[in-house]
């Protein structure tokens, strides 16, 4: 209301006031009376100020949309970011765990586990900065971690992996998978038993299957750092993933499938 009060008021001043004085002409007659003069004016400009309301108010709507897109973004970074700071360091940890039992015991496999480490570093800390690398990366990850993981248990030849990929270069988030392959390391039993493991890409579909045997000490392998990570970075990711964890007194398997086809 007050919107078109206004607009009766200005077109009063101009058509009622500055035009007599400049160019001698009026819009209404001389005796039209003021009320009558506003109610016409608030009348005939009531649908086009109702209008320019309405449109007003989506591009308001639209902006305040707009932004809060662009913030979600920006929390959605921020917290990929943060997830991504965290797995490394809990990486880093658990290998020198691996190599500090290899130096104590005088180990000849210590020095080629600290050259397969740096190995490791050097992949992680280039590539944790971009938002995803090559799948055969990924991979390669994988292997230089089993290849590090050998060097130090009993038995490295129960160890089944199989791998099938006819997409190498299918795009992928960094550090997605090792998470999973160290948890299994980590808290497997390898005195007598191994993990299988197979990664394949067909029609361009992840399928990630891993199953290790648990130590009887063994605790929630998925309150570790890494899965947890994974988790969420899955959820923002991926949404469309499927992850299915079984823990078992005996048992731990890992079955994800992610379509890396508009990757």
């Amino acid at each position: 209301m007050l919107t078109l009060l206004c607009f009766a008021s200005m077109r009063y001043a101009l058509e009622e006031m500055i035009l007599p004085s400049t160019l001698g002409f009026r819009n209404y007659d001389e005796e039209t009376g003021l009320l009558y003069y506003f109610f016409d004016n608030i009348y005939n400009s009531s649908l086009i100020t109702f209008i320019a309301g309405i449109l007003w108010i989506l591009e308001k709507y639209g902006v305040a949309e707009n932004d809060k897109k662009q913030l979600l973004i920006e929390k959605k970074q921020a917290e990929l970011q943060a997830l991504k700071t965290q797995i490394n360091p809990h990486f880093i940890f658990n290998s020198l765990n691996n190599i500090y039992s290899l130096v104590y015991q005088k180990s000849d496999k210590a020095l080629p586990a600290i050259e397969e480490l740096g190995q490791l570093l050097r992949y992680s800390t280039k590539d944790l900065e971009k938002d995803s690398i090559s799948l055969d990366k990924e991979i390669g990850y994988i292997d230089s971690l089993i290849a590090l993981e050998k060097l130090r248990i009993r038995n490295p030849e129960l160890l089944s992996i199989q791998k099938d990929i006819q997409h190498p270069h299918l795009k992928i988030s960094p550090m997605l998978l090792v998470p999973f392959v160290e948890n299994a390391f980590k808290h497997g039993d390898f005195r007598d038993k191994g993990f299988e493991m197979k990664i394949s890409d067909h029609h361009k579909v992840l399928h990630f299957y891993l199953l290790n045997f648990k130590t009887q000490k063994m605790k929630d392998t998925v309150s570790g750092i890494g899965i947890q990570n994974v988790k969420k970075r899955l959820e923002i990711l991926y949404p469309k993933h499927q992850l299915e964890i079984k823990d078992s007194e005996t048992e731990f398997i890992v079955d994800l499938k992610i379509d890396l086809r508009d990757e």
